[in-house]
């Protein structure tokens, strides 16, 4: 209730709803002399899903970690729900609070349980009791369907199962915005659609995302809006219609050819 009153009440707040959910404008990145991000210009609105792709070393990586500061940009702008990356801590604070991520590499703790893992940013960062936070991390190992590993380390389970762990994890934060970095590419292939079939009901929920991934097919099954990048730049925008019929860039063609072969 206290939320509903929130949202609906005060004309600032209703001028942050209308805001873009991520805005990034001129966004520039060097790794030393490396220019990794060049002039990067993107707008994600709430609710909406953005599939980034593009070759190796193109920057998509680079550029949703920036979204939630794991890397720090040089110059340009990142706003999250209206909120400025500045470098301050209450920036930063306020963006991780409504920005979960997801990695190629599962990240989960090995010495805790899965129920542990799930647990332990609701209890320390949220507040909750150990009750709440066990009820909550419950609800999201059923919704990604592995409840029956509650108990379980993440050592004992494949690597599907653990990358839906972590999705899990990032969902017990309960964030609006969810940040995928090819969430596939480390899983063997038979694994590869029981975390993509976790990805579309959460696309089929409303939430807003980002994902950096290759699987054209959970693209064209729930995008709103298809970026290509190479070499720092973002090269092509466009819904997927569009990008996978009539893809404007030569680089972009060549890309999908390569791609969709496979």
């Amino acid at each position: 209730m206290h939320n509903h009153s929130a949202r609906s009440g005060g004309t600032m707040q209703k001028a942050t709803e209308s805001a873009p959910a991520i805005e990034i404008a001129g966004l520039n990145k060097y790794f030393g002399d490396f220019q990794a991000l060049s002039d990067v210009s993107l707008n994600v609105n709430t609710g909406e899903k953005v599939v980034v792709c593009g070759p190796s070393g193109s920057g998509k990586s680079t550029l949703i970690r920036c979204v939630n500061r794991l890397e720090t940009h040089q110059s340009g702008t990142i706003r999250v729900d209206g909120v400025t990356l500045d470098g301050s801590r209450s920036a930063l604070d306020t963006v991780r609070a409504k920005v979960g991520m997801v990695f190629q590499q599962f990240n989960l703790f090995p010495h805790l349980s899965v129920l542990d893992n799930l647990t332990i940013g609701p209890r320390r960062v949220r507040g909750l009791s150990d009750t709440a936070a066990r009820d909550l991390a419950m609800h999201y190992l059923e919704r990604v369907q592995i409840p029956e590993q509650a108990d379980k380390f993440p050592r004992h389970l494949s690597g599907g199962q653990q990358q839906r762990v972590a999705i899990a994890r990032s969902l017990c934060m309960e964030p609006q915005i969810m940040l995928f970095d090819e969430p596939t590419s480390a899983l063997d292939p038979e694994m590869i659609s029981e975390v993509l079939d976790v990805m579309v009901e959460l696309a089929e929920s409303g939430m807003t995302m980002v994902c950096v991934t290759h699987e054209m097919g959970f693209a064209r099954r729930v995008a709103d809006t298809m970026v290509f990048m190479d070499h720092g730049r973002i090269v092509e925008s466009s819904p997927p219609d569009t990008f996978f019929t009539a893809p404007e860039s030569e680089r972009c063609q060549t890309f999908l050819k390569q791609i969709l072969s496979h």
